[in-house]
C-alpha cells in the first residue's frame, strides 16, 4: 500500500536550487529576462532562478514576459518576487517597452495547432526570433529549440549528437530549425553570444511523456508503441540547465542537446506504471526500429547528470496520478512520426 503523497513537499523540493546553480547564479552578470514565461516551463524556471538569487544574497532581478492569459500565473510570480510584464512579443510597440537585459532565456514558440495554421507557426518560430535578436543583440541569449530538428535515428545508435546535420520532419520542426538559423545569423551579425538549447522531453507531475503513459495505463487506454523509445528529463533539471547555460553562450552559438541519459522503451515505462497501479497496460502498434532520440553526453559533461532519476520520476508521477493531482492538458504527441502537430 502506498504512503500518502505530500504534494507540498514535492513543490518545495522542485524549487530547491542545487549547489551548482547557486554557484553559477553568482557568476551570471546582471538580471535575467525570461521571454514566453507563461507556458509549461517558464513559471517554475523563474521561481527557481529567484530562489537561487535569494539564497545567495545577491542583487539581481528575474523578469518574465508573457501575454499571461492565465492571471493566476502572473499573480503567483509576483508574490514570489518575480517581475512580470504583460506583452505580445509580435507587437513591435510591446517588444520595444521590454527593458534591455544582459541575460535572456527565450522560451517562445508555437507547436500544437501548426497543421492548418502554418503561417502563424512560422511567424512565431522564425519571424519573431529576428525581432528579438535585434532587440537584445547586446545580451547573452539561451534559445529554446527542440530535438524535433533531428531525423529519427535507430535505437541502437544512442541518439543524435549535436554535430549531426538537422533534418526536420514536418513544418513545426522545420520552423524550429528556422528559429535556430535566425538567431545564429544575428549572433554572427552582432557578435551576440547564444546557446541553442535542444530539449526533449521535459516532464513533471503535471505534464509530459511519462504522465501521458501513466494516465493511459491507469485509465485502461491503449498505448501506441510505434514510436517505441523516448528520452525524458525532469523539468526541474531542465530548468537548472537552462539558467546555467547563460554562462555557456558563445559566438558562433553553441548547440546543446538537453535530455536524460537513457534511451527508454515506451513498453518498459508502461509496464513500470502497471506494477505500481496493479494494472496490465494495453498496447497498439509495433515498435519501429527508429525513434526521435537525442544524445546529451555534452550536456552531462558541462552540467553533470540530472538530479532526478527516471525511477524517481516514475514514482512521483505514479503518486500524483493515484492522488488525482491537477494536470495540464497539453499532450506532447510524442508518438507523432510524420511531424504533424
Amino acid at each position: 500500500m502506498m504512503e500518502t503523497f505530500d504534494k507540498e513537499f514535492l513543490l518545495q523540493e522542485y524549487l530547491k536550487p542545487s549547489p551548482q546553480l547557486l554557484r553559477d547564479i553568482i557568476n551570471i552578470d546582471g538580471d535575467i529576462l525570461i521571454l514566453g514565461a507563461g507556458g509549461k516551463m517558464g513559471p517554475s524556471m523563474a521561481k527557481l532562478a529567484r530562489e537561487a538569487i535569494n539564497k545567495t544574497n545577491i542583487q539581481k532581478e528575474v523578469i518574465t514576459v508573457s501575454r499571461f492569459s492565465d492571471p493566476d500565473i502572473k499573480n503567483d510570480l509576483n508574490k514570489f518576487g518575480v517581475t512580470t510584464i504583460e506583452a505580445d512579443l509580435l507587437n513591435e510597440d510591446d517588444l520595444k517597452k521590454i527593458p534591455d537585459t544582459p541575460n535572456v532565456i527565450y522560451l517562445v514558440g508555437h507547436k500544437f495547432g501548426t497543421t492548418g495554421n502554418e503561417p502563424y507557426t512560422w511567424a512565431m518560430n522564425t519571424f519573431l526570433p529576428g525581432m528579438v535578436a535585434e532587440k537584445f543583440k547586446q545580451s547573452n541569449i539561451v534559445v529554446f529549440s527542440s530535438g524535433n530538428v533531428y531525423p529519427l535515428s535507430h535505437i541502437t545508435t544512442g541518439g543524435m549528437t549535436e554535430d549531426r546535420s538537422a533534418s526536420p520532419i514536418g513544418e513545426y520542426a522545420q520552423s524550429c530549425l528556422g528559429r535556430e538559423r535566425i538567431f545564429q545569423h544575428f549572433s554572427q551579425k552582432h557578435n551576440t553570444p547564444i546557446l541553442i538549447y535542444r530539449l526533449n522531453y521535459a516532464n513533471d507531475v503535471t505534464y509530459g511523456v511519462l504522465l501521458e503513459i501513466a494516465r493511459s495505463v491507469y485509465g485502461g487506454k491503449e498505448i501506441d508503441l510505434t514510436m517505441g523509445n523516448v528520452n525524458v528529463i525532469w523539468q526541474g533539471d531542465a530548468n537548472e540547465i537552462a539558467i546555467r547555460s547563460l554562462l555557456h553562450c558563445s559566438v558562433p552559438g553553441k548547440i546543446l542537446n538537453v535530455t536524460g541519459p537513457e534511451t527508454i522503451s515506451v513498453r518498459w515505462i508502461a509496464d513500470e506504471f502497471g506494477k505500481v497501479f496493479n494494472k496490465t497496460p494495453k498496447y497498439t502498434g509495433i515498435e519501429e526500429p527508429n525513434s526521435l532520440l537525442s544524445n546529451a553526453a555534452e550536456c552531462f559533461k558541462l552540467f553533470g547528470y540530472p538530479k532526478v532519476s527516471l525511477k524517481q520520476m516514475i514514482e512521483l508521477i505514479s503518486y500524483w496520478v493515484i492522488e488525482g493531482g491537477k494536470v495540464k492538458e497539453k499532450p506532447t504527441h510524442f508518438q507523432e512520426r510524420e511531424g504533424k502537430f
